[in-house]
């Protein structure tokens, strides 16, 4: 009877142990986001019905599955185990098939999501301009976020902020001596770039790297299918 190969076990405990630590970065990141206060007062202020919540919930979910992922095909390959090996197989089989439907659904309501994003932020342009105690802390969130980024305002610039502006006008400044990026606004040296184009501009830039990362998991993924059912049928053969 033919024996196991080393070379494919130990292949398969490293892949196995790297996409454990992949679950970590990608649970210790979820939840980091989940728990900032900066980013719950930009995403939750919107009297939207969409709940950008569920999105970050589900990364911690995928986080949790891929770290049990990982921690059975470690111990399957170790302990030469078929029932962990199976359900390592089994289990990374439909993130797999998950990955290529959302790939697919994104594809098909991108236009959607751009409509969510601008619905979200164009309902959070009153909050900049109000007086009401309960829109401080998102203001406060986006003085930060703007200072961060160099961008002012949400939508329309600095004219966003209404009778705020001088209140929050630091985080808008542009620096001592002003460039094309800046335009003067009551007064004062401000981007000209709104937040909402900063974002976008963002989205654009990375989604070349998005779809690169997304397509290398893939690949990765079946790597491991491929090596998870050799060792499975090299252990059946002992």
């Amino acid at each position: 009877m033919a024996g196991v190969s080393g070379c494919i076990k130990y292949s398969m405990f490293i892949f196995n142990f790297l996409f454990w630590l992949c679950g970590i970065l990608i649970l210790a990141l979820a939840i980091w986001v989940r728990v900032s206060n900066d980013s719950q007062e930009i995403l939750n202020s919107g009297d939207t019905s969409i709940n950008p919540d569920v999105a970050v919930n589900i990364l911690i979910a995928v986080g949790a599955i891929i770290m049990i992922l990982g921690f059975l095909g470690c111990c399957g390959a170790i302990k030469e185990s078929r029932c962990m090996l199976l359900l390592f197989f089994i289990g990374l089989l439909l993130i797999l098939l998950l990955q290529v439907v959302a790939g697919i659904l994104g594809a098909t309501f991108k236009s959607q999501y751009e409509h969510i994003l601008n619905e979200t932020l164009y309902e959070n342009v009153k909050y900049l301009s109000s007086t009401d105690d309960n829109a401080k802390a998102f203001q406060q969130a986006l003085a930060e976020f703007q200072e961060e980024f160099k961008c002012c305002g949400l939508v329309s610039g600095a004219a966003d902020w209404g009778g705020n502006f001088q209140q929050f006008s630091k985080s808008c400044e542009c620096p001592e001596v002003p460039d094309d990026a800046c335009t003067t606004y009551k007064g004062k040296y401000v981007y000209k770039q709104p937040c909402i184009s900063f974002l976008k501009d963002l989205v654009a830039k990375h989604i070349i790297v998005i779809i690169g990362i997304a397509f290398g998991l893939a690949v990765v993924e079946t790597l491991g299918l491929v090596f998870s059912m050799v060792l499975y049928c090299q252990i059946g053969n002992k």
